[in-house]
């Protein structure tokens, strides 16, 4: 039998290249050799309270650049969270065996509580075991996660293995991070700093649905130096990143040229800012076309979303209905 990948993403907005190139890309290839959940986590997007106007465009959105990826409905389950009422339910009998000092001591809950003092809500506490009952409810093993969630997947293990110990069976096996490609793609963002992200602001991030008027614009604003003062000095991470950017959607050729240019103080930003356009328009070309042929297409997309729904629930029934019974709960 093949082997369960689980993975969520949160519906808080459209996709862009780090989601495409860190994990997307991945999903299309291993959904050929595994048995893939891949779902929209709207239930874990109402920690932030999203109103349901947002709430329910970003499903969508979410669904159709999944498949304008690449992701074959008929391969693998795609399907949105709260369509799968038996995730709640795990929940919360998943909750009765997590305790409070563990759940407060998760980096990611101090975090949010650092940066939204004053949206410090249940959900947020408890946030690792949603995402827990996500991976156990289809019995996953291997889970494709960053380093920021691999203390929410060692927190999967343990909740797992002391629902095990509790009720004295062998029933939830141990999940694992998963990375299908050997080659760790970091997509950097347009700002300057760090990673590609949606938190850091429409202008970092290049969505896979922007328009090549968006690409042109928000390349040719983002954060540079004056240039280099010096043969062969090293990049600023700005540069660096701008760089690591061309590394993904450009030839060797091109990287080399500019790379050169760069070394002997030759490079005029303005050029080189452009190239880099051109090639993320012509990378992405592909997937921004199938996303507006889709997302036309209501009927195809709502089939889809049936399609995961009834696929993920025959999975979490069984789950649901052999937890119900070891821990007791039947009907008299």
């Amino acid at each position: 039998m093949k082997e369960t990948v689980v993975s969520g993403i949160r519906s808080t907005g459209k996709l862009h290249l780090g989601n495409y190139y860190g994990a997307l890309s991945n999903f299309v290839k291993m959904q050929h050799e595994y048995n893939c959940f891949f779902f929209i986590a709207d239930l874990h997007s109402l920690t932030t309270h999203p109103t349901p106007e947002h709430l329910n465009r970003t499903v969508r959105e979410v669904v159709v650049e999944y498949l304008a990826a690449g992701i074959d409905p008929e391969q693998s389950t795609i399907y949105v969270q709260s369509d799968v009422p038996e995730v709640a339910e795990l929940y919360l009998y998943m909750n009765m065996n997590a305790y409070l000092g563990e759940l407060e001591r998760a980096t990611a809950f101090k975090d949010k509580v650092r940066a939204n003092p004053d949206n410090v809500n249940a959900g947020l506490l408890t946030y690792p075991v949603l995402m827990a009952c996500d991976i156990l409810l289809h019995h996953g093993t291997k889970v494709p996660v960053g380093k920021d969630q691999e203390q929410h997947l060692e927190m999967t293990r343990t909740f797992g293995n002391r629902f095990n110990r509790l009720y004295n069976v062998d029933y939830f096996k141990e999940a694992f991070a998963f990375s299908y490609s050997d080659k760790l793609v970091k997509i950097p963002g347009l700002d300057g700093n760090g990673k590609m992200g949606k938190s850091n602001g429409e202008a970092s991030c290049v969505y896979l649905s922007d328009t090549p008027e968006v690409i042109l614009k928000k390349v040719k604003r983002a954060v540079s130096d004056a240039g280099p003062t010096a043969m062969n000095q090293a990049k600023p991470e700005p540069i660096q990143n701008l760089f690591d950017l061309m590394k993904v959607v450009s030839t060797p050729d091109t990287l080399q040229h500019f790379d050169d240019l760069y070394n002997r103080c030759e490079i005029r930003y303005g050029d080189f800012k452009k190239q880099l356009a051109e090639d993320i328009i012509t990378a992405t070309e592909p997937v921004r076309s199938r996303i507006q042929e889709i997302s036309n297409d209501d009927e195809y997309v709502k089939k889809v979303i049936r399609l995961g729904a009834e696929k993920a629930s025959e999975s979490a029934r069984k789950t649901i209905q052999e937890v119900r019974e070891i821990i007791g709960i039947k009907k008299l």
